[in-house]
């Protein structure tokens, strides 16, 4: 198997079950996005931990997922994630998690068996101690393992099993697809509801266009991991964080520095007969210079969708609307957090 084993602030990380710390309790499943739904599926193994805290065995809290997504995998095509691996390890830290475990989705884990991957996986290889999933989890050959199944199986090695009822808000069920389908509508309002958390952009500040300087206006081109899910296309109101990376991810007081708001450009930009995805920040009332540090561009406000324009003139007048809105929008609420503070 490919390993990663290695300790990404503070959470060991690996893709080999040989090389993962053991005995475990188990959130399984897939925790792309991480959203309201998958921290309650992570609840009980902490509260189990904490129920054990006596004991001189130490039990790993660790979330079991799958790489590459399933998706990927079953449409040979690129998946693009809510979190990607950085960010994903990052938030299970500030859950508590001590372990990720990255099952490799290939044709060797499709073809097992509901009881083989109960057995051989869960119990012999990760020695699970419990093991909590959604209501909706299926696993095994062909999808054919049920909750039902899980609880069955494990049952014969006395091992708990926690099936958590899907989590809803004013009776839609949250989900990554639900949270992907509001960031495809520009809906950042409704996806921040989902997450419990505002959807955010995390990348390293690369060369920027040379015609932006032209009318007036330096923003910061980021360049975004390959496989982040991208909102849909247009012009955001946003905070921006500086990443310290010198410090630990688990204080985030201290590794995200607030530097300013502005506005993000997402949009394609034509390279010969391709395109490619360009986010482009522009940062109100900023003078420093951020060429090749880290930013998280934190999403707030959709302001418009993206749109061409006939001449420099034109875009710089709409850029210079785009930041008066953005400033009004996120300093009025700002204003307003601290008065309900």
């Amino acid at each position: 198997m490919n390993k990663i084993a290695n300790f990404t602030n503070n959470v060991r990380v690996t893709s080999s079950t040989s090389a993962a710390f053991t005995p475990t309790v188990i959130a399984l499943g897939k925790f792309d996005g991480l959203h309201c739904g998958h921290q309650q599926v992570i609840q009980p193994i902490l509260n189990h931990i904490k129920m054990r805290s006596l004991a001189k065995e130490h039990i790993y809290p660790t979330v079991v997922t799958f790489n590459p997504h399933p998706q990927e995998f079953f449409t040979g095509k690129p998946w693009p994630l809510l979190t990607p691996l950085q960010e994903k390890v990052q938030q299970l830290q500030n859950c508590g998690i001590e372990q990720l475990v990255l099952l490799p989705f290939d044709k060797e884990l499709t073809a097992l068996s509901p009881q083989d991957f109960v057995e051989k996986i869960l119990v012999q290889q990760l020695k699970a101690q419990m093991i909590s999933v959604g209501e909706d989890f299926r696993f095994g050959k062909h999808r054919s393992g049920t909750t039902s199944d899980l609880q069955d199986i494990a049952a014969k090695f006395n091992i708990p099993v926690v099936i958590v009822p899907n989590y809803s808000f004013q009776d839609e069920r949250i989900s990554s697809s639900s949270i992907r389908q509001a960031l495809a509508k520009g809906d950042i309002h409704h996806a921040k509801v989902l997450l419990n958390y505002p959807y955010n952009l995390t990348g390293k500040v690369v060369k920027a266009q040379q015609l932006d300087r032209t009318i007036g206006f330096s923003p910061a081109n980021i360049q975004l991991t390959a496989n982040k899910l991208l909102p849909r296309h247009g012009v955001y109101a946003v905070r921006v964080f500086i990443v310290n990376e010198t410090v630990d991810a688990s204080s985030l007081s201290n590794y995200l520095l607030p530097i300013g708001i502005g506005v993000m450009n997402v949009a394609h930009h034509l390279i010969v007969n391709d395109t490619y995805p360009s986010v482009e920040v522009h940062l109100l009332d900023w003078l420093g210079d951020l060429y090749d540090k880290t930013l998280t561009v934190q999403l707030e406000e959709f302001l418009r969708p993206e749109q061409k324009f006939s001449s420099s003139e034109t875009l710089k007048a709409q850029i210079t609307a785009d930041c008066a809105k953005a400033r009004y929008l996120l300093l009025r609420s700002t204003n307003w957090e601290k008065i309900a503070g």
